[in-house]
């Protein structure tokens, strides 16, 4: 086939990133990720003789990319994983913990390629849910490569098995375990509609309550089940009584914010700007017309560019 050019790469970029941004479970590692493989099929393609499609030769680079660095990266986690939810009164959130832990939020245009039709919209934002990237976590790294070329990206096993260098029994195998895991994982989470006037409605309140710092009126958006993290701070909350404590306590900072829409990870999102300046990305879960979980990412300096955030509001 000769020589692949760049406007070749580029066009399978965004469908890439998010295969390795499932795979790796941060932005950022995935981006690398990609332009590793980019960098290998450059150099590698005069040897590309056209067997396969360019895009099967791309996800077998991009694979073996993700399986090297997972190899040496520890298991990204959520704060839920490090044990019972804390106390909405506690006034130490504990110390931060390294990046390198977290599985964190991304832009749903780095990772969601332009579709036609909104059945497959639906079906990607709801691949890159946070609760959905944090379980794939679990698994190991090849049963979470199968799991999602067959499940997400609908690859036949003939065609993993190809690409993995492995038997169709062993994809099968490997997909019955991997289907197994995530059978036990809490991974619910209504993915975002822009034109469902019942979400819209529901953000509308979100936006308003917290900006005036309602918490009553915040309380009664979340469910019952709700929780509250902030990463990379371990300690997370469960419960709309817990939450409103944080909130009117140690969380109290947090009055006279504004907030201006983004979408991450399927979900609505939030650039939370303080008086003082950036504070958070919010990340929203919703369930049932509610508020299901609350992630706080405050690592601003490095989200808010990857998000197309000002670093300050006029």
């Amino acid at each position: 086939m000769g020589i692949v050019n760049t406007a070749e790469l580029e066009a399978h970029r965004a469908e890439l990133t998010g295969y390795c941004y499932r795979m790796l479970g941060s932005a950022f590692d995935a981006e690398d990720a990609v332009q590793e493989a980019f960098v290998r099929a450059w150099r590698g393609s005069e040897q590309f003789e056209g067997r396969s499609s360019l895009r099967s030769w791309l996800y077998r680079i991009a694979t073996n990319v993700c399986l090297t660095m997972l190899t040496s990266a520890q298991r990204r986690i959520r704060p839920m994983d490090l044990g019972p939810a804390g106390s909405g009164t506690a006034t130490d959130p504990g110390e931060p913990r390294p990046e390198e832990i977290w599985v964190g939020p991304v832009p749903d245009d780095r990772v969601l390629p332009e579709r036609a039709d909104p059945a497959d919209v639906v079906t990607g934002r709801e691949s890159v849910r946070l609760a959905f990237v944090a379980a794939l976590q679990h698994l190991p790294a090849r049963q979470r490569a199968v799991l999602i070329l067959r499940e997400v990206l609908a690859w036949s096993a003939q065609e993993v098995a190809e690409l993995l260098d492995t038997s169709v029994a062993s994809v099968n195998s490997a997909l019955q375990r991997a289907r197994a895991t995530l059978a036990t994982a809490d991974v619910t989470a209504d993915v975002h509609r822009p034109l469902d006037d019942e979400q819209r409605a529901l953000l509308g309140r979100y936006v308003k309550a917290f900006e005036a710092y309602d918490l009553e009126a915040l309380t009664a958006l979340l469910h019952e089940d709700a929780t509250l993290s902030m990463p990379p701070l371990p300690l997370w909350l469960r419960g709309p009584a817990d939450i409103r404590a944080w909130m009117a306590g140690t969380g109290s900072g947090c009055q006279g914010s504004r907030l201006v829409p983004v979408v991450a990870n399927g979900m609505p999102a939030f650039g939370q700007y303080r008086t003082t300046g950036p504070w958070a990305l919010i990340v929203l879960e919703l369930s049932g017309g509610r508020i299901a979980g609350v992630n706080n990412f405050l690592d601003t300096a490095r989200l808010f560019p990857l998000f197309g955030l000002p670093d300050h509001l006029d």
